[in-house]
């Protein structure tokens, strides 16, 4: 097998991109994307640092996922998860960031590459806080470029269409075979609903 090894190469073998793939990116959150952006229930935050990179889910109700403090700023507050705060140290070490948004029934993926900083300020944590629950960090995102990413990918992935439940191994079967029956197993399964619902925000 043969692996390319150039930009030239790579180039040759794509070509010129059209004005459509190039003139979409803006350095600052038209209106437009701003639209995009208040409805997004879901978006993904890639990161890096020095034990390589990371992507992490993040979601919340529209509105309530990032907030535009103005036209190159984000707000991300930190909500409950794992604790594991991959995407933060990450962060503190290197603030390069990339988000993709993803609207139920659209197509469109809305993407962001910035740069961001982590704050505990009180008042603002306080100002995210979702059923008496406050995120204890935020995440500042200065935007450097914002543009779409066309329906291909989702359209051929029938994201958005009704699927049967997958037969897929669950966390408590991941665990439980990760640690020799020591974490996880069924009854880690079956008590996770309740404890997600007491822990959302």
């Amino acid at each position: 097998m043969k692996f390319l090894d150039s930009l030239e190469v790579l180039h040759a073998l794509y070509g010129v991109p059209t004005p459509a793939s190039t003139r979409k990116e803006a350095p600052r959150i038209i209106p437009e994307y701003r639209r995009i952006i208040e409805a997004a229930p879901f978006l993904a935050l890639a990161t890096a640092g020095p034990e390589g990179l990371d992507c992490s889910p993040r979601g919340d109700r529209p509105g309530q996922l990032v907030r535009i403090l103005d036209e190159t700023t984000l707000a991300l507050p930190d909500r409950r998860g794992n604790d594991r705060i991959d995407s933060l140290r990450n962060i503190l070490r290197d603030p390069r960031v990339a988000l993709m948004f993803l609207i139920p029934g659209s197509g469109n993926a809305l993407r962001v590459n910035g740069t961001a900083r982590i704050t505990a300020d009180a008042a603002l944590c306080e100002s995210f806080t979702m059923e008496g629950r406050a995120p204890r960090s935020v995440a500042i995102i200065t935007v450097e470029t914002i543009y779409f990413q066309c329906a291909r990918a989702v359209i051929r992935a029938a994201l958005w269409e009704p699927h049967a439940k997958p037969d897929l191994p669950t966390p408590g079967q991941i665990l439980a075979a990760l640690t020799e029956g020591e974490v996880g197993g069924a009854r880690y399964d079956s008590e996770w609903p309740e404890r997600a619902a007491k822990t959302m925000w």
